[in-house]
This record gives structure tokens, C-alpha cells and sequence, in this order.
């Protein structure tokens, strides 16, 4: 019987290097996939050249092909634009949720199965499950919910889950490093990164500040009554929730609550005002049907490092939710991911917007 090809995708660190091992010990057929994504500056060349350069270590330790898939054209046009027109627009959003569908799982999937590969494996802290009774793939949880990375997973479908592999979803962190170290990989000791791959020393305003400078524009920061507080620096330099170095004094604390684009106000108002039930959501995917029909229960994530909260489900339009928690939510940030799960299973999610049009829009899809 021939072997079952797998490419694994290999960014250079611990993780991915672990599963490439893995995957040759369980007897497949193992090809090294890593993604040129960026280059634009020194810093960004060097962090990209590093990469490449400690995956093919790795490949050249286990003895496997490996290949370099240059997908800067497609990153700069699906991700970085992505993010500048997200805070142009007065939205928070989270590129790496969209790089894992858009490049990861997009792009990087389709090569794979380009280059004959029968599955895509990666180092992700998830697990994917076939239930023969339901005759469906299930996506689920890492073991280790200190690592658990199944939220920025939710767009995985039935199309694409049969042909993907997390070998490392029943693995704790410490674990990983150990068998790294105990296999040998040269990478065993290297530091994890966890900044924004594209930003130079994770940056962000920096970023912003050269490549859409006409969004940062003081303006005023204004209380929810109305009352003028002070002026802020440029709006992209908040986020909803954001209580420290915002300049300004007042009887009780403060946060932002909202950023107010149209008219570049910072808004803000006390703890309580950073509470609200009910959230919709754009673009929804869902990893086991292509649609919600009705109306279902489930447990709401608002964002990466947040508790699952009971809420009940409701079709909105096409590709739309609405989400009514049974209780009321701290700081839903518009831009961010809401992931849907039952127990440990993943339903699906979409990207949050507020529906009383005091936020834009952002669905995470370009013209």
C-alpha cells in the first residue's frame, strides 16, 4: 500500500518541527512546507529568513523535501490590507484568525494537496475527530487548555478537516519541548514567539503610523453624557476595554467604550458601560454544517483568552448571527473573533460588530 503524503507545515519553531518527526514515525510520507509571507523591512527580512533558514535545519535533519511557498503577494493583499483597513475603519481586528483561513488554510492548503499531498498538518493545540455516528469531522479542543488554539480554527469546514492533521492536540507544551529535545531537533530550545509575525518588535502603532498615517489624527475623548475629557492620540491607538494611558482625569475610572471614526471621538465611560447581552456577527462559518438554520444554544468566546459563556445562537441574514448571552459580556470588541462551542467541540463563529450602528463593519473580505 503506498504511504499516505502529508505536508506539515513548517515555521521553524518547536512545535512544527515536533510534528514533522511525528508524522515520519507514524510512517507517512513527509514533505516541509514553509510560507515566505514578508520581506518589506530589515527587521521583517531577517525574522523571514530565520524561519526559512531553521525549517530547513529541520528538513535536512529528518531527511525530508522541503519546499518554500512564496505567498507575499497574497499575504499583503489578504492580511496586511486587511489589518490597516480594519483600524482605518475604527475596528480591532485579529489577523491571525484571518491568516489561518485566508493563508494557512487557503492558500497554503490548496499547494499542499498541489504538491500530492493526501493531508496538511500543522502544529496547532487542536483536535480533529471523525464520530462515525454522526458521520461528521469534529473539531475539538487542545488537551492542554493552557495552549488551546481552536478558536482561531473555527473556519475549518467539512471540506477541509478530512484532509487536515494536529498531532500535537493531545500533547501538553512542556511535553513538546521534552520530545523536541529527546528526538534531537536542533530547534528544541528555541523561544516561542507570540507578537504579530509582520510587525518589526510587535509594534503595532508604529506600523500604523507608517503605513496609514492619516488615521492617527488627534481628536477629543468624550464621556458617553458628552463632556470633553481630553484629547487623544489617534484612534487605532485604543481598543474597547483600555483603561491605562488614556491622559486624561476623572472621579471614578474610565475606559473606552467605543471609538467613534465618523466623528473621531474617543469615547469612554465607567466599568458598567463596557457590558452588553447581545453582539452579531459577519461572515460566520460554521465547521459542521454550512449554515445555521435556527436557533441554538451554545457556549460564546469573545476573544482568544476569554471564558466560553452559555448564549443562545440566532440566524441573521445571510452569513450573519445574532448572539444573546444569559449574561452580560465585558468589552465585545468589534474586528474580534466570537467562536462557538459546545463542551469541547467547536460549532463555528464569526467576527463582531455591533448591529446599532455606533461601529462599522469589517467582514474580513476585500473588493
Amino acid at each position: 500500500m503506498t504511504k499516505k503524503r502529508v505536508a506539515v507545515a513548517m515555521s521553524g519553531g518547536v512545535d512544527s518541527s515536533l510534528v514533522a518527526a511525528r508524522m515520519l514515525a507514524e510512517g507517512y510520507e513527509v514533505i516541509g512546507v514553509t510560507m515566505l509571507l514578508f520581506d518589506a523591512t530589515a527587521a521583517t527580512r531577517e525574522t523571514s529568513t530565520s524561519m526559512i533558514g531553521d525549517a530547513k535545519r529541520v528538513a535536512d535533519h529528518l531527511n525530508i523535501p522541503h519546499y518554500v511557498l512564496d505567498f507575499r503577494d497574497v499575504f499583503q493583499k489578504q492580511i496586511v490590507t486587511y489589518f490597516l483597513e480594519a483600524y482605518a475603519a475604527g475596528i480591532t481586528p485579529n489577523p491571525c484568525v484571518m491568516c489561518n483561513e485566508q493563508i494557512k488554510f487557503g492558500a497554503m492548503y490548496e499547494e499542499a494537496r498541489a504538491l500530492g499531498a493526501d493531508f496538511l498538518a500543522t502544529g496547532h493545540y487542536a483536535r480533529v475527530q471523525y464520530n462515525p455516528e454522526r458521520g461528521l469531522y469534529e473539531l475539538r479542543k487542545g488537551a492542554d487548555t493552557r495552549k488551546d488554539q481552536s478558536y482561531v480554527l473555527y473556519h475549518l469546514t467539512q471540506r477541509t478537516l478530512p484532509h487536515v492533521l494536529f498531532p500535537l492536540g493531545d500533547l501538553h507544551k512542556e511535553d513538546t519541548r521534552a520530545l523536541a529535545k529527546e528526538l534531537g531537533l536542533p530547534v528544541y530550545n528555541k523561544p516561542e514567539s507570540m507578537d504579530i509575525c509582520f510587525i518589526p518588535d510587535n509594534d503595532y502603532i508604529a506600523f500604523l503610523e507608517r503605513y496609514i498615517p492619516q488615521t492617527m489624527i488627534p481628536g477629543e475623548i468624550v464621556t458617553t453624557s458628552g463632556e470633553v475629557l481630553g484629547r487623544h492620540r489617534g484612534l487605532p491607538a485604543y481598543t474597547i476595554g483600555q483603561r491605562k494611558g488614556l491622559g486624561i482625569a476623572a472621579a471614578a475610572p474610565l475606559y473606552v467604550v467605543r471609538l467613534d471614526s465618523a466623528n473621531n471621538r474617543l469615547i469612554v465611560g465607567t466599568n458598567e458601560e463596557l457590558f452588553r447581552r447581545e453582539v452579531c456577527g459577519l461572515a460566520a462559518s460554521f465547521t459542521e454544517t454550512e449554515a445555521l438554520r435556527e436557533p441554538r444554544r451554545a457556549e460564546g468566546k469573545i476573544r482568544y483568552a476569554a471564558k466560553p459563556a452559555a448564549c443562545t445562537v440566532y440566524p441573521d441574514g445571510e452569513r450573519g448571527i445574532r448572539v444573546v448571552f444569559d449574561e452580560p459580556q465585558r468589552a465585545l470588541t468589534p474586528g474580534q473573533s466570537l467562536v462557538l462551542y459546545e463542551g469541547d467541540r467547536v460549532l463555528g463563529g464569526a467576527i463582531i460588530y455591533i448591529k446599532d450602528g455606533e461601529e462599522e463593519r469589517v467582514d474580513g473580505t476585500h473588493s
